[in-house]
């Protein structure tokens, strides 16, 4: 006589979480099937900033985007980086078997020190990564003194 054996799962089978969504993104996952819509997931971009002598340098990563997606302002010493990746227009969902990339609108605000001279940020978008340079004032550098 055989019996069938079944895997026990505890995330699927357990009584207590027979409704949560979190069972239910695992339930999906594990059977691989795609359990978002695009249009609702979140997605944030990846940010480096680093400072230097002469200004502070941020790299943001925005892959398959163009630089009419995005938006940059500095007020208040507060750098905001805003934009949207779009889901393709001529493809449906249901064509899809995995769909792993977010995609929508993003905000991103980053709060600098008061020390940057706002009028001379500038920005450069290439290969998917893009670089804003904002210039720290004069009184804000190192200088060297010298002994007398």
């Amino acid at each position: 006589m055989r019996t069938s054996l079944t895997r026990w799962n505890p995330v699927t089978h357990s009584p207590w979480l027979a409704r949560d969504p979190f069972a239910q993104f695992m339930d999906n996952f594990l059977n691989g099937e795609a359990s978002q819509d695009v249009s609702n997931r979140n997605w944030s971009p990846a940010v480096d900033i680093r400072e230097t002598e002469d200004a502070f340098l941020v790299h943001a990563e925005l892959p398959g985007l163009s630089k009419d997606d995005i938006a940059i302002t500095l007020e208040n010493n507060i750098l905001k980086l805003t934009g949207e990746r779009r889901f393709e227009k001529d493809v449906e969902e249901k064509e899809f078997h995995r769909i792993e990339r977010a995609y929508g609108t993003f905000t991103r605000a980053f709060s600098l020190p008061s020390r940057v001279d706002s009028t001379g940020v500038k920005a450069n978008f290439a290969d998917g990564v893009l670089t804003i340079t904002v210039p720290k004032v004069e009184e804000a550098k190192p200088r060297k003194i010298d002994i007398a």
